[in-house]
């Protein structure tokens, strides 16, 4: 666990610490990259999903503070674990390769790919800002 912030300087308390973030994201490579960066930044992983039915059902039966969450999972939009989210009032992130145009169906932060640890931070650090 890093207890600084890797941007704000390493006098700053990372708000990261403790956070329980959830990765939602079919690509196992992909995966494995943000679940990396997720505990390099401190929070601690809550779970890993790959597919739009085991993300509602983490959705519905975990305990976690927030989500990144791929827009394309496989065949399947993202949006109901998207909604889902934001009933629930857990924030979250939508990742995608498309960027902007992708659509965004809450107004939430967009990742693009390729990811970028401070880009991951930035984002996951603005959450609770």
């Amino acid at each position: 666990m890093h207890p600084e912030s890797t941007i704000a300087g390493e006098n700053s308390v990372n708000i990261l610490t403790g956070k329980r973030i959830l990765v939602v994201e079919d690509e196992v490579l992909v995966a494995m990259l943000l679940e990396d960066m997720v505990t390099q930044l401190g929070a601690d992983l809550a779970g890993s999903v790959s597919n739009l039915e085991d993300g509602l059902a983490f959705v519905e039966d975990q305990d976690f503070d927030a989500a990144i969450l791929d827009m394309n999972l496989g065949d399947y939009d993202s949006r109901p674990i998207a909604d889902r989210l934001q009933s629930r009032g857990i924030p979250y992130l939508l990742a995608t390769g498309y960027g902007e145009s992708a659509g965004n169906p809450h107004g939430v932060t967009i990742l693009e790919k390729p990811y970028v640890i401070e880009q991951i931070e930035f984002a996951l650090q603005s959450l609770w800002a």
